[in-house]
C-alpha cells in the first residue's frame, strides 16, 4: 500500500479531501449529505486511509503532533469569539433555564446509563474521557468534542465510536423532533405551557442575529484573526504548562497541561468576546476551517476496527435522549414549558447553533433567531461542563 512519506503532502491531502467533500455538498448536492454530513464522511474516509497504511510513516506523526494542538487551540479561542454573554440576555432568563435544563438532563442521562455500559462500550479506562467528549459536543456542538481531545485522555477509538453515536442519534433526533410539531398543542396542554412574551425575545433575538450578519470580511480581517489566534494557541499552552506545574506543587497534579490550556484558553475566549474583537468577522468561517482541519487529523490517526464496538455506544446514546425526554417533560409540567422551546433548545444542546433553527422555524420563522443565540450558549459553556463530566466519570473506574 502506498504511503505517504512527506508532510506537506500529507496536510495537502487532508485538506482537500476536506475541501473536496464540502464542494461536493454544496456544488453538486448529493443527498446522502442529508443523512450524513461532510464532516463525518471526512473522518470516516480518512479513517480507512489510516487503516489501510497511507498515513503509517514517521514524517505524517511529526506533522500530526506539531500541528494538532496548536490548530485546536486556535479554534477554541476564535469558537468563542461570538459567546457575548451580553447577547445571551435577550434570550431572557425562561429561555435560558429551558437549555440548562436540556444540558443537565442529557448530563444525568450520560452519568445513569455509564455504569451499565461502560463494559460493553470498550472499558472504563478507555471509554470515560470519549462519553465526556461526547457529552461536551450534546451541549455545544461538534467544535466541543473535538476540543476535548487534548483536555482529556481521549482514546482514538472510542473517539471514532463517540462520533458514530453522535451522527446516528443526532440524525434520528432531528427528525423526531420535527415529528413532533405536530403534536405540541397536546404537550402544551398537558403541560399548561406558557407563551406570553415568546414574541418579543424572538424579535430581540433575531435582531442580534441580523447584525452579525451584516458584517463582511476583508483579507485583513482574515490575516489578523489567523495570526491573533495563533498567538493565542501559543501562549495558552505556555500558560497550561506553567499552571499544571503550579498546581502540580499543590498536589492537584490530577489537572494536566491539556486541562489546564482548555480551561485558560476558554476563559480567555469568553472574555474577548465581551471586547472589540468579539465583532471581527470571519469569526464563524474561521472556526469552520481550523473545525475540518483538527477533525482531519485526528481521523487520520484512528482505524475502521475501532468502529466494531459502535453498536452498543448507540444504544447508549438512545437511552440517554429517552431519560432527557421524560425529565424534561417533568420540568415542563412544573414550570409550564412549551414544546417549540423545549425541542429548540435541546436540538441547540445535540446540534448546536447550526441546526437549532431548523426546529425553531418549524413552529414559527420568527423563532430562528432564539435557535442560534441558544446554540452559542451552548458553545460557550460545553468545555466547561464536558471537564466535569470527565471528573464524573473517572471516579467510574
Amino acid at each position: 500500500m502506498f504511503t505517504i512519506t512527506n508532510g506537506f503532502t500529507y496536510i495537502a491531502f487532508l485538506m482537500f479531501l476536506a475541501g473536496g467533500l464540502l464542494a461536493l455538498e454544496k456544488y453538486a448536492k448529493w443527498k446522502v449529505f442529508n443523512v450524513v454530513p461532510p464532516l463525518v464522511w471526512i473522518y470516516v474516509l480518512n479513517m480507512v486511509f489510516c487503516t489501510m497504511g497511507l498515513y503509517a510513516s514517521d514524517a505524517c506523526s511529526a506533522v500530526y503532533s506539531a500541528l494538532k494542538n496548536n490548530l485546536l487551540y486556535a479554534m477554541i479561542f476564535v469558537m468563542l469569539l461570538r459567546c457575548d454573554f451580553r447577547k445571551l440576555a435577550k434570550l431572557g432568563g425562561r429561555m435560558i433555564a429551558i437549555f440548562l435544563a436540556c444540558s443537565l438532563t442529557l448530563g444525568l442521562g450520560f452519568l445513569v446509563f455509564y455504569p451499565v455500559f461502560m463494559g460493553p462500550l470498550g472499558g472504563g479506562e478507555k471509554t470515560w474521557a470519549a462519553v465526556a467528549a461526547l457529552y461536551a459536543s450534546w451541549v455545544g456542538g461538534s467544535a466541543n468534542m473535538a476540543a476535548m481531545q487534548d483536555a482529556l485522555p481521549v482514546d482514538a477509538g472510542s473517539y471514532s465510536c463517540a462520533l458514530a453515536l453522535d451522527t446516528v442519534c443526532y440524525s434520528v433526533w432531528i427528525a423526531l423532533l420535527l415529528l413532533a410539531v405536530r403534536y405540541a398543542n397536546k404537550w402544551n396542554k398537558a403541560t399548561k405551557a406558557n407563551t406570553s412574551g415568546l414574541d418579543a425575545i424572538a424579535a430581540a433575538a433575531n435582531a442580534e442575529v441580523e447584525k452579525d450578519k451584516a458584517r463582511k470580511a476583508s483579507s485583513g480581517d482574515w490575516i489578523f484573526l489567523i495570526g491573533l489566534s495563533l498567538l493565542v494557541s501559543a501562549i495558552s499552552q505556555s500558560v497550561g504548562a506553567a499552571m499544571n506545574a503550579g498546581l502540580a506543587n499543590m498536589g492537584l497534579a490530577m489537572f494536566d497541561k491539556g486541562t489546564c490550556t482548555t480551561v485558560f484558553v476558554t476563559v480567555l475566549g469568553l472574555i474577548c468576546a465581551m471586547t472589540p474583537l468579539g465583532k471581527l468577522p470571519a469569526v464563524e468561517e474561521l472556526s469552520t476551517v481550523y473545525l475540518y482541519a483538527v477533525v482531519s487529523l485526528l481521523a487520520s490517526t484512528a482505524t475502521v476496527t475501532d468502529l466494531l464496538s459502535a453498536p452498543m455506544w448507540v444504544v447508549y446514546g438512545m437511552l440517554v435522549l429517552v431519560l432527557h425526554v421524560v425529565t424534561m417533560f417533568i420540568l415542563s409540567k412544573i414550570f409550564h414549558w412549551d414544546l417549540c422551546m423545549v425541542s429548540t433548545a435541546s436540538l441547540a444542546n445535540i446540534g448546536g447553533s447550526a441546526s437549532a433553527p431548523i426546529v425553531a422555524t418549524a413552529y414559527d420563522a420568527s423563532f430562528a433567531g432564539i435557535g442560534v443565540l441558544m446554540g452559542v450558549l451552548g458553545a460557550a459553556i460545553g468545555n466547561l461542563l464536558g471537564l466535569g463530566m470527565g471528573a464524573i466519570l473517572h471516579m467510574f473506574i
